[in-house]
This record gives structure tokens, C-alpha cells and sequence, in this order.
């Protein structure tokens, strides 16, 4: 893995959609190619209703007993969250402490919708954020 931040860093939702090739360009979404990953750390009911398309899905509750970051995002950035914002501050520290380097997206998923950016359910139809 890459060498930790010292203190986890915060970016905006558009900047996570930069990092991981979400952001618009000619006004479409790109399809994760910014080469961050973006790990979704909510629980399977949040992440079935919406997440962002091609985020990985790494619940935090699973991350805090000790579950492994999936081999695709081993020593990637990885552009950790939530809901809110508040549980992927404390993915964030879990992911550091292991020495990954991780930062968080302030205002989650719901400044993610907010900023236009694309959401998908379980299925790949419009998804939405609870």
C-alpha cells in the first residue's frame, strides 16, 4: 500500500468524482478511470437503494472487525463514503492505521447527489440515497 497521509483528509464530493473518474466532462459522468477507487463504507440496505456507479462496497461495521480492502483497491487511493460523512471519518482512520492511504468525502454521499453526480440501485436503475 501506498504510505499513509498523516491525518485523515477530507475532500469535497467533487473532487472525489475527479479522483476517481466520476467528475463531469462535455457534461457526462466518467465511468472511475481518475485512478483513486471509491469504496462505499454503508450498510447493504443504504448501498442497494443507491450508490455511485463502480464504487466498491466495504460497510464499515465489517471493515471494523477486521474485513480485508478487496484486492482492486490495494495501494490505490481510496476515496472513502458514507451517508453523511461521519462513518467514512472513521473508515478512514480503520483504512490509515493499516497503512492504506485514504481520505473521506465531506457530506458523503448526500453532497455527492447535491453536485448532479450519478447514482445507481443494485440493479443499475436510478438509484437514491436514504
Amino acid at each position: 500500500m501506498s504510505p499513509p497521509r498523516h491525518g485523515p483528509t477530507r475532500v469535497t464530493a467533487v473532487e472525489a468524482a475527479a479522483r476517481t473518474g466520476h467528475a463531469p466532462a462535455g457534461g457526462t459522468h466518467g465511468g472511475g478511470t481518475g485512478g483513486a477507487v471509491l469504496v462505499d463504507v454503508r450498510e447493504t440496505r443504504e448501498w442497494r437503494a443507491g450508490h455511485a456507479p463502480g464504487a466498491l462496497h466495504l460497510p464499515l461495521s465489517a471493515l471494523a472487525s477486521g474485513a480485508e480492502v478487496p484486492p482492486e483497491a490495494r495501494g490505490r487511493l481510496l476515496v472513502v463514503v458514507c451517508r453523511s460523512g461521519v462513518r467514512s471519518q472513521r473508515a478512514v482512520e480503520l483504512l490509515t492505521a493499516r497503512g492504506a492511504d485514504a481520505v473521506d468525502v465531506i457530506g458523503g454521499m448526500r453532497d455527492w447527489v447535491r453536485a448532479g453526480l450519478p447514482v445507481v440501485d443494485q440493479c443499475g436503475g436510478d438509484g437514491t440515497i436514504a
